[in-house]
């Protein structure tokens, strides 16, 4: 499973890429408003150095303007992946970009009926959000289960990206299901290597060491 770094700061996706734990970066307007920079700037230098797909998110809610803006995106960096909502106009973005050769994400997906059409529309990422879901008592799980079955029984090649993931356990979750790449905010990326027990073991290896009274240096 692809790991996309959910964020737009800079020092953060570079401290876990050069840990080798970046396949790529999803980015959206609430995320750049965060960084406090330009959306042209951070998401040029984070191509800089990533080289996996890096999602930049139109804000238009026409599809003229939204292919206009995708275009201008995309020309950012040979690995940027247009991000569009799932809505009439941007399924319409989605096939235009796409023909003309440019990756596009679809996100904001809350419905396997909503990404089979994203995949007919020829969608190289689909972004369910699992969070989101789960805030209105819906199992956001159950979604990527779902969309899992339906592109498995058409060989439909769109990626499943698994987003608005808040903890561990989503990442074990999706990967059990079978999610192609999850996307997480950074802290939730170094979580996954976290564990009271590995804490617990460790603390009494240094106590049982420091009464050896060797040293390794």
């Amino acid at each position: 499973m692809k790991f996309f770094i959910d964020s737009a700061d800079v020092d953060a996706i570079r401290e876990l890429h050069d840990l080798g734990m970046v396949d790529g970066v999803t980015t959206n307007p609430s995320l750049i408003l965060k960084s406090g920079r330009d959306i042209l700037e951070v998401t040029k230098e984070i191509c800089s150095f990533v080289k996996g797909p890096v999602s930049a998110e139109v804000v238009a809610l026409t599809a003229p303007e939204m292919i206009a803006e995708g275009r201008k995106l995309a020309a950012i960096a040979p690995n940027i992946a247009v991000k569009v909502p799932l809505t009439w106009d941007g399924l319409k973005t989605c096939k235009t970009l796409t023909a003309e050769g440019f990756m596009v994400n679809v996100t904001l997906c809350f419905s396997a009926n909503q990404a089979l059409i994203a995949a007919k529309a020829g969608a190289t990422f689909i972004s369910p959000f699992i969070g989101r879901l789960d805030d209105i008592n819906l199992d956001g799980l159950d979604l990527i289960g779902d969309i899992r079955t339906i592109y498995d029984n058409y060989d439909y090649k769109t990626q499943i990206l698994a987003a608005s993931i808040r903890s561990a356990n989503h990442v074990k979750d999706c990967a059990l299901i079978g999610a192609d790449v999850v996307t997480a905010p950074p802290n939730v990326i170094k979580a996954l290597a976290s564990h009271v027990l590995t804490d617990k073991g460790l603390e009494q290896f240094l106590k049982d060491w420091a009464k050896t009274g060797q040293k390794i240096l």
